[in-house]
């Protein structure tokens, strides 16, 4: 749909953001820990919080999105679009151990449709869906250079940001396991 288009359009930006900051990592203050643990009892780096809060604003500001699931977040963040129609679940910032040592880093996200109902009212049901009712799942990959890879169930898209233009650039329509 127009929608999803667009939630894949919100994580594509925050994930040019994130890309920026990851390339300049050794020249600013981003790199090393803030000192706090996540939900899985590890410690948090301060680029694994930038990642989490620019994911959140791109997806807060479309108001398709309802609610995210996020490793660096203990429960569910309610986004002000009560109505929306999309879940996310992500790990921000997955490998972020490897931030100091310039290893390869991503973004996981794993979308799916919020339940409808009539009274639009949120609940923590509403995040726990068996994974037959994903809509689209994809990552984001830092390195040498930053690949956007995303599938909607059928077939696997690669789009690899230029950074010149500051836009994903298709790079692979139908991305397969070799033979």
């Amino acid at each position: 749909t127009g929608e999803l288009s667009q939630l894949l359009r919100d994580i594509s930006l925050a994930a040019k953001i994130i890309s920026r900051e990851v390339n300049k990592a050794g020249i600013t203050n981003i790199l090393g820990y803030d000192g706090s643990t996540n939900i899985h009892g590890e410690s948090v780096k301060k680029l694994d919080l930038f990642a989490d809060s620019q994911l959140i604003s791109a997806l807060e500001r479309s108001g398709i999105t309802c609610m995210v699931i996020s490793e660096e977040n203990d429960g569910i963040v309610q986004l002000s679009s009560s109505g929306g129609k999309y879940i996310v679940y992500m790990d921000p910032l997955d490998g972020s151990s490897n931030i100091d040592v310039n290893v390869s880093i991503g973004s996981i996200f794993s979308i799916y449709m919020r339940e409808p109902r009539f009274d639009q009212t949120l609940r923590e049901e509403d995040a726990l869906q068996p994974g037959d009712k994903q809509v689209a799942a994809g990552y984001v990959l830092y390195g040498s250079s930053t690949t956007l890879a995303y599938t909607t169930g059928l077939n696997v898209s690669l789009f690899t940001l230029d950074p010149s233009l500051g836009e994903f650039i298709l790079s692979d329509r139908k991305v397969q396991i070799p033979d």
